[in-house]
């Protein structure tokens, strides 16, 4: 199926990653670093990518890659993949989907957790010596309360199970319109209570998003969405830092009609040392690794590079993002995956 196995790597994956990849007789080419100006003239005579976040695979790019067959991203959303271009190239594009939701659910969890215990400022206040901080009893409980899932894939699915079975929380979720989304809402129903964006944020004492990011999901939570809001609701993000309006998100944490956020992205990353929100004491804020644990990492190296050895060995890789460019003469003779 392909006759040369080089694969390049833009950034340096996992050691138990690299072990599969060698294993299965690939070359490999490490990048110095993920600029386009660097791996650009490392495009040449490549089949394979394993991409990691620190690169954006645009059109320019693509074109100096004539023998490219896949672009294997380590996590699970594809946005730093110019898909469409891809796919005009008949490039296949995967990503690891499903291998990071118990982390990112951890994480969304924890977040969610300590805005709610205020664990931040119980520390901070412990540490000046106010220890009569505990008398002004600011923490909160989580049962009883209404936690809004907007989007009920993986992620969200599984957090509202936790908050429903473990800490007795109400559930409302949004779900979008397709057939995957229809089953969802027909299984659950039972235990959510499927709502529409304004009756997610307006009922809910925190809300958590769990969207990808595409262009219909740009700023999908803006200042009219926060606005709908109680002003004692917190407000999670754990998906995509664009989803979120971030300047109507700051507005509303600086004046007060929001008690907080918990962030795990944000829409320029890393974030500028005058981003507002460094400053403000009621968001709490991670850098973007809610899935970056030691062993969601290695699982969603090894799972990319699974893929890319798939594919050289004339087998689907799973996760395929654009399943279009498998009906063209360059695939015919690829095999079906069979049902894991």
């Amino acid at each position: 199926m392909v006759s040369s196995k080089r694969v390049l790597l833009p950034e340096a994956i996992q050691p138990e990653a690299v072990e599969i990849l060698k294993k299965a007789g690939c070359e490999l080419v490490l990048s110095p670093d993920p600029k386009p100006e660097t791996v650009i003239p490392l495009m040449g005579g490549i089949q394979g990518i394993v991409l990691r976040t620190g690169l954006k695979v645009t059109r320019d790019l693509l074109s100096h890659g004539d023998e490219l067959c896949i672009i294997s991203r380590t996590g699970a959303g594809y946005d730093n993949v110019d898909v469409e271009a891809a796919s005009e190239k008949e490039i296949i594009v995967t990503s690891t989907v499903g291998a990071n939701i118990p982390s990112v659910v951890e994480h969304a969890l924890s977040l969610m957790l300590a805005l709610f215990k205020q664990l931040f400022l119980m520390n901070r206040e412990v540490r000046k010596g106010n220890f009569a901080i505990r008398r002004k009893n600011l923490p909160r409980d989580t049962h009883g309360k209404t936690l809004g899932v907007m989007g009920l894939g993986g992620i969200g699915l599984d957090l509202a199970r936790i908050c429903h079975q473990v800490f007795g929380m109400k559930i409302l979720a949004t779900t979008g319109t397709s057939a995957r989304s229809a089953r969802i809402r027909k299984e659950n129903r039972d235990w959510v209570e499927f709502v529409d964006t304004k009756g997610l944020f307006s009922r809910s004492d925190v809300v958590s998003i769990n969207i990808p990011l595409r262009a219909d999901t740009r700023h999908a939570v803006g200042e009219r969405e926060i606005s709908w809001m109680k002003p004692d609701a917190f407000l999670i993000n754990t998906s995509r830092g664009p989803v979120i309006d971030e300047s109507a998100l700051i507005k509303a944490l600086q004046e007060g009609k929001i008690t907080g956020a918990g962030l795990d992205v944000f829409s320029e990353e890393p974030p500028r040392e005058d981003n507002p929100l460094l400053t403000l004491d009621n968001v709490i804020l991670t850098p973007h690794s809610a899935a970056l644990t030691k062993e969601c990492v290695v699982k969603m190296n090894t799972e990319a590079a699974r893929s890319v050895v798939d594919l050289f060995n004339g087998i689907e890789p799973p996760n395929i993002a654009n399943r279009q460019v498998l009906a063209s003469d360059r695939w015919k003779d690829l095999n079906p995956r069979e049902n894991d």
